[in-house]
């Protein structure tokens, strides 16, 4: 199944049409769907693609060495391939299959090949650097390990900065474009299944669209033999040697701990010491550090910006001595009784992305930069006060809005509240003021609305509609 990825076939197709040398860098987490878009890319190509594993450079070169005969004698064994002496003579080789014709040549999971010979870098380099202007060689360099990808391609002080001729970051679908993996799904179960992986298509197919959140939840989550049951620490220990104390933190920040004296305090560490485990967090973009959108002086508080790690750390983890037993009640009760809760970032994320995607349609009547939140204190109170959504552009609010996901309709003192903390930040004369319900509105929240023209009511099925129309 391949869904979606236009924006980034576009780009690689339009690459290819230059006809000339080109390098660009394809990277995201694993599971993205990276393979499948260069897959996809090259399915009408000439293409020698080579993957990398984890495993020593000889086995590798061997590799290495069978794609490339095998692209130049697509008849024959791979397994009479003549072995290269070394890395450099087979990239030089590759080089030399695009002087009169285009070749793809895709070296996926480069980080793997990077580690298990170091000099692989420099040896690209200095081929890149000796045939870019007559080779027509389009070399892909894939990754999956984001901290290797950014600082050694990225790098200023890698052997291949600069080289990069373009460089694609895949990012994980939306929750709208997470929809059609989730067929079968009424919007409500979809939106929940999204809460719980986010947009990694792997595991949007691990939800059986005819069953119920609790049989979805026990198959995909608390059977031990499940893809997804240690996903969480296997991909951390991909990226980070030692992850005790990472797993201690996201658990910490999943468990509610969202300032850093908080965390600190969960995990028994120095608010200093867990500065650096943070910074690491928030380099894999695990984690996301928040301050107020618009300012007002509060400290910043860290969320986990990945719906996979952070369900799991909230609902798997503390309950895995128990599902490796057999026993899944307690982690299920759990989920059942706390999902509503657990759903409000979720819903907030989710009408973030809404905002998105109807102004790139053209649909909405005001400009803004940037989407955050905003919390502080409201003196009329004496209370600390939350908007859910604010919409910035250039120092000042454009668009505010309140987020319920809750089986009640939403009231009116919910936006009466929504448009009194508007008054705390800066906002436009002309500011609209956003509902965001999960199911409906009350007759007298109706009946405000229709009175006020700077007053948006969206309910998640009107979300949902808006977006099939759109497809």
């Amino acid at each position: 199944m391949f869904i979606g990825r236009e924006r980034e076939l576009q780009s690689l197709e339009r690459l290819y049409r230059q006809g000339t040398f080109q390098l660009p860098v394809i990277y995201g987490r694993r599971r993205v769907g990276k393979t499948a878009i260069i897959e996809r890319f090259t399915r009408d190509l000439p293409t020698v693609y080579f993957t990398a594993v984890e495993a020593d450079a000889r086995v590798n070169l061997r590799n290495l060495s069978r794609e490339l005969y095998a692209f130049e004698h697509p008849d024959s064994n791979p397994d009479a391939a003549p072995l290269y002496g070394d890395f450099y003579t087979a990239f030089e080789a590759a080089f030399d299959l695009a002087r009169q014709r285009q070749v793809v040549f895709v070296i996926d999971e480069f980080p793997y090949l990077a580690k298990a010979e170091p000099g692989v870098p420099s040896y690209l380099q200095a081929l890149v650097d000796r045939n870019k202007d007559v080779s027509l060689l389009f070399l892909i360099l894939c990754g999956s390990s984001l901290s290797f990808m950014k600082e050694q391609i990225f790098n200023e002080k890698s052997p291949l900065y600069g080289r990069r001729t373009a460089q694609l970051e895949v990012r994980p679908f939306d929750f709208f474009e997470s929809l059609p993996f989730l067929r079968g799904m009424g919007p409500q179960e979809a939106a929940e299944a999204y809460g719980m992986v986010g947009g990694i298509p792997l595991y949007l197919l691990q939800f059986d669209g005819g069953d119920t959140l609790a049989r979805n939840v026990e198959a995909a989550f608390l059977d031990p033999s499940s893809i997804l049951y240690e996903e969480p620490v296997n991909l951390l220990k991909q990226e980070i040697q030692k992850a005790s104390q990472y797993n201690a933190m996201l658990a910490a920040i999943a468990g509610g701990a969202s300032q850093n004296n908080q965390i600190a305090t969960a995990v028994g560490l120095s608010s200093t010491e867990i500065t650096y485990y943070l910074k690491g967090l928030q380099r894999l973009e695990l984690v996301k550090r928040e301050v107020p959108i618009l300012g007002g002086g509060r400290r910043a508080t860290y969320r986990i910006s990945d719906n996979l790690f952070r369900f799991w750390y909230r609902f798997v983890m503390p309950h895995r001595p128990t599902i490796e037993r057999g026993i899944t009640t307690r982690a299920l009760t759990a989920v059942e009784s706390r999902m509503s809760e657990y759903m409000g970032p979720v819903f907030e994320e989710i009408c973030a992305q809404w905002i998105w995607r109807r102004y790139a349609s053209g649909d909405l009547d005001f400009d803004f930069d940037d989407i955050g939140r905003w919390w502080g204190n409201d003196p009329s109170v004496r209370q600390e006060a939350e908007i859910d959504i604010v919409c910035r552009a250039a120092s000042a609010a454009t668009a505010v809005g309140e987020c319920k996901w809750r089986s009640e309709a939403f009231p009116t003192t919910a936006l009466e509240k929504l448009m009194g903390r508007a008054a705390l930040v800066n906002v436009r004369p002309d500011v609209r003021y956003y509902a965001f319900s999960k199911t409906s509105f009350t007759d007298a929240c109706k009946t405000f609305a229709e009175g006020n023209d700077a007053v948006r009511l969206v309910s998640f099925a009107d979300m949902i509609g808006q977006a099939a129309d759109c497809q």
